[in-house]
Order: structure tokens, then C-alpha cells, then sequence
């Protein structure tokens, strides 16, 4: 089963959360592009993220950085 483009945007805006601290966030702002304004308000209602716009990310979002970063080393190592 392969990624939906719709998915494939939320983990590509999963990857650009900052993941040296739990005190850090990402915000989307209204102007950014709309693909990313709809994935960041899909985490939302999915529960990975604590505003509709970003904000933090849940212990949930931060398996989810954890499992992606590995995913993303693997496949970019060589």
C-alpha cells in the first residue's frame, strides 16, 4: 500500500517540525500553500499536532518525527 499524495504532505510536514526539543514548534501560516495548510489541519484531526495550524506536536506527533527521521535516514543513506 503506498502513500496518498494527501499523506505524503503530512509527512513531509511532520519531517519539518524541529525535533531537538519538545518546547519547539511549527506554525503554517494562512498565506503558506494550500496543500500545506490542509495536511497541517488534517494532523489536527488526526490528533499529531495541538493547533489546526501547527503549534506543538503530541507525544503522538513525536513517535510519528521519530519513526519518519529513521525512515528518511535509511532511504537518503548510502
Amino acid at each position: 500500500m503506498a502513500l496518498n499524495p494527501e499523506q505524503t504532505q503530512e509527512l513531509n510536514l511532520i519531517l519539518k517540525f524541529p525535533n531537538k526539543s519538545l518546547m519547539q514548534g511549527l506554525k503554517v501560516h494562512k498565506d503558506a500553500a494550500p496543500e500545506v495548510v490542509a495536511a497541517a489541519e488534517r494532523l489536527y484531526a488526526k490528533g499529531i499536532v495541538q493547533q489546526p495550524d501547527g503549534g506543538y506536536l503530541t507525544d503522538l506527533g513525536h513517535d510519528l518525527l521519530e519513526h519518519a527521521q529513521i525512515i528518511q535516514s535509511a532511504l537518503t543513506s548510502k
